[in-house]
This record gives C-alpha cells, sequence and structure tokens, in this order.
C-alpha cells in the first residue's frame, strides 16, 4: 500500500502554473446529478466540520431543494456551512436560497452580484465565477460542469424529455485539500465584497469607524479546523490534480494542461465541449496532432441552447476537419459536459468549457487523473455519446465561402472586443 503523504502548503497550490500531480486519492466518475447529488448530499450527511460550496447555478427546484436541505441539516447540527454562488447565474434564485439558507445558519455570499443595470459597469462584472465545487471535511470533494439544477431543466428552454449530458467527480485523498482552498478563496472573496460595501454605507452614514473595522475583521476571521485523521494510505494510489483558472498566477493553468496534453498524444484524443472556440495554440496543437496521426475527436453541442456559442463553433470547422479532426455534434439532448481524454491515461473532468470566457475570464475548475481505469470509465462515456452523434463532414460546409468567412471574421471580431471589455489581455 502507498504511504500517507502531507499535501503541500496552500500558497504552492495558488502560486503553480502547471498541474501539480499527487498519489494516495481515490476518484469516481459521476454523470449528471442523478449521480451526483444524492452522493454529495450523502456526504454532506456525513460531515463534522465544514461543508463548502461554490457554484454557477443554484435553482431552487426538486434537486436544488434537496441539496438545500442537506445543507440545512448539516449547519442545524453545528457543522460549519459556507455557500457562494454567481450573482448572475444564481440571480433568479438568490432571494429564495437566502430565505431558507441563512435562518438555519448556512453563511450564503454571491459573486458579484447583479441587482441593478449598473452593476455590469463595475469593473470585473464579466468574470464570473463559473466553478462548480463541493468539499466536506477537506476530505470528500465533487468537481465538474453539474450546477445544482435538474438535469432536465434549462433556465432558457423549460423542461427537456432528456437530461443534458454533463460530469462531475468524486474524489477523496490528498487532492481535496487545494479543492477546499480554492472553494474558500472563492467564498471569502465574495463574503468580504459583502460585507465592504455594508461597511463603507455604515461609515458614511457616520457608524464609528474603529469599531466598523473590527466588526468587518472579526466577521471575516474563520476559525481553524482540526482535521480529521484520516488513512490516506488506505486510498488506491490514483494520480490526481487539480486545476484552475484565476487572474493571478494560474491565469493559464487549464489552457496550458489541455495543449500539453494533446501535444504529447501519441494515439488518441477525445474532447467533449459545448462551447468551442479555443484560441491559435489550441487550435494548432489539435491540427498538429491529427496531421501526425493522432486520431483527434470532438464532440460538441447539436442542439443549442445559445445560437451564437454554436456559429463560433461551426465557423472552425474547415480548418479542423481539412487537417483531419473528426467533428460530432450531440442532438438528444442538450450538452453540458467538459470533458478529455488523451491516449488511455490522461483525463479530465472540469467546469471549463474550451472558449474565451472559460479560458481567459471566468473563475474554472478542472480534475485531471492519470489512471487507466478512470480513463476507461471516460471512454466509455464518451464513445456512448458519438454513437447518438452525427458527424459533420466536408459536403456540409460546402457553400458560399465568401460568406463563411465574414461570418467568422465577424465572430472573432465579437471575441475580440468582448475580452477587451472584460480586461482579458495578450493574443487569443
Amino acid at each position: 500500500m502507498p504511504t500517507a503523504e502531507a499535501p503541500p502548503p496552500a500558497a504552492l497550490w495558488r502560486a503553480l502554473p502547471r498541474a501539480l500531480f499527487t498519489g494516495g486519492n481515490e476518484v469516481r466518475l459521476l454523470r449528471g446529478g442523478d449521480d451526483m447529488f444524492p452522493a454529495m448530499c450523502e456526504a454532506i450527511a456525513r460531515a463534522h466540520h465544514d461543508v463548502w460550496l461554490a457554484t454557477y447555478i443554484f435553482h431552487d427546484d426538486d434537486c436544488g431543494q434537496q441539496v438545500m436541505d442537506a445543507l440545512i441539516a448539516a449547519a442545524r447540527r453545528g457543522v460549519r456551512v459556507r455557500v457562494v454562488v454567481d450573482g448572475f447565474g444564481s440571480k433568479a434564485t438568490l432571494g429564495e436560497l437566502r430565505e431558507r439558507l441563512e435562518p438555519a445558519g448556512v453563511a450564503l455570499a454571491a459573486f458579484r452580484p447583479i441587482g441593478r443595470w449598473w452593476d455590469w459597469m463595475q469593473p470585473g462584472q464579466m468574470r464570473r465565477l463559473h466553478q462548480k465545487l463541493c468539499v466536506v471535511d477537506g476530505l470528500d470533494a465533487f468537481v465538474g460542469g453539474i450546477n445544482i439544477i435538474n438535469d432536465r431543466y434549462d433556465l432558457r428552454h423549460g423542461l427537456g424529455d432528456a437530461p443534458r449530458l454533463d460530469f462531475a467527480v468524486h474524489v477523496r485523498g490528498i487532492v481535496a485539500r487545494p479543492i477546499e482552498h480554492a472553494a474558500r478563496a472563492a467564498w471569502t472573496r465574495a463574503w468580504f465584497g459583502r460585507d465592504f460595501r455594508e461597511e463603507i454605507v455604515a461609515l458614511a452614514r457616520g457608524a464609528e469607524p474603529i469599531a466598523r473595522l473590527r466588526s468587518l475583521l472579526r466577521r471575516m476571521r474563520m476559525p481553524g479546523r482540526r482535521d480529521l485523521r484520516i488513512g490516506f494510505a488506505d486510498l488506491p494510489p490514483v494520480q490526481v490534480a487539480f486545476v484552475v483558472r484565476d487572474n493571478l498566477r494560474q491565469r493559464r493553468t487549464i489552457e496550458r494542461s489541455y495543449i500539453d496534453a494533446i501535444r504529447g498524444a501519441r494515439d488518441h484524443v477525445d474532447l467533449m465541449s459545448p462551447y468551442f472556440y479555443p484560441g491559435h495554440k489550441f487550435r494548432h496543437a489539435l491540427r498538429h496532432a491529427a496531421r501526425r496521426g493522432v486520431k483527434v475527436r470532438l464532440l460538441l453541442q447539436g442542439k443549442l441552447d445559445y445560437r451564437i456559442a454554436g456559429l463560433a463553433a461551426r465557423v472552425l470547422y474547415d480548418e479542423l476537419l481539412a487537417s483531419g479532426v473528426r467533428v460530432f455534434e450531440y442532438t438528444p439532448a442538450f450538452l453540458h459536459a467538459k470533458v478529455a481524454a488523451v491516449d488511455g491515461d490522461w483525463a479530465t473532468v472540469g467546469s471549463s468549457n474550451i472558449d474565451p470566457l472559460s479560458l481567459l475570464l471566468n473563475l474554472e475548475a478542472n480534475v485531471i487523473v492519470r489512471d487507466a481505469d478512470f480513463n476507461a470509465a471516460v471512454s466509455r462515456h464518451f464513445e456512448d455519446a458519438i454513437a447518438l452523434s452525427r458527424e459533420v463532414g466536408n459536403e456540409q460546409l460546402r457553400g458560399n465561402n465568401f460568406g463563411w468567412f465574414l461570418i467568422r471574421g465577424f465572430v472573432a471580431w465579437c471575441a475580440h472586443v468582448y475580452l477587451r471589455i472584460g480586461g482579458a489581455t495578450g493574443r487569443y
């Protein structure tokens, strides 16, 4: 059995711009909310010390109520529960969340809330919290692309017949610690922003400055948790890395991890993403891999939730197909999975799309797993989805080439303007 090893210090996880792998982890692939919500609620029910949850969408449907019930029960038995939601993604349900969670003792923070139209004028408002994280007692963690919402319900299109295709990973072991650091950082950042605004208003109204400052610092102080003693040596020696996209040292860590894996591929690259508009280096890595004989397959949206996103992907089809990349569109339901598998021993699951919003603006989080069994599980789901998809052929792209050239230029211009307004710099 592998020996237990201490997790690297938190500062190291935040500072490294590349993936850092550790052993002594156990991983399980979860398909959709039907797999994830029961597993997550079961872990929360076992919590002794704390629960950290970060998500883009926290809806108030049956699945959201199920998770809320678990969080409330944990808080009422003395567990410290902290939840952070994106202020735009969860805007419609923020009031309901506060009414249910806060009276039970759950601390709820909204990341960059959008109350009025002029809130969009504040710096950085286009940089959203897109991570989906849940960590229990620093031991059990959930990372992926699944929001807290029923798989069969879409906020724009309503209830559908088939569940959206999405995945998450349940991990236990050393890698749960940096996942907790990321969830804590998102919550602290959102909570501090709220407290800071409240204190500024109070000071403006004449409250005694020193007392208000002390109140702010007291509420920001987080009591330490005595770590549960767990035998990491008893867990399978699975190599796992947790990677994030932030606006500090790890601005392009997720993108770099993808590109490094594609460049090193020898047999195959299977990539699944609903929103696909990669930058120059990413596209070059895909094309070059296909040209040297690697089997490269992309599974993208066939049933579109946003037409502009589908158009952005399709303007790239010609150059990808010309290099030997095969492109498939998933049509049975909405595709929301952000998954890739390379050569049978590298796989990633997370929240990051392959588009400029995820790779350059939003806060994102993925896990990378180097394990043959896990990779095989990802590949099985990929093959099942491919069997239900339609392949895009060159004949479907023939027609008005000049028209497509204009559309491609328009999409590139829109992406450039959006990124500059959002504050992104550098070439994409």
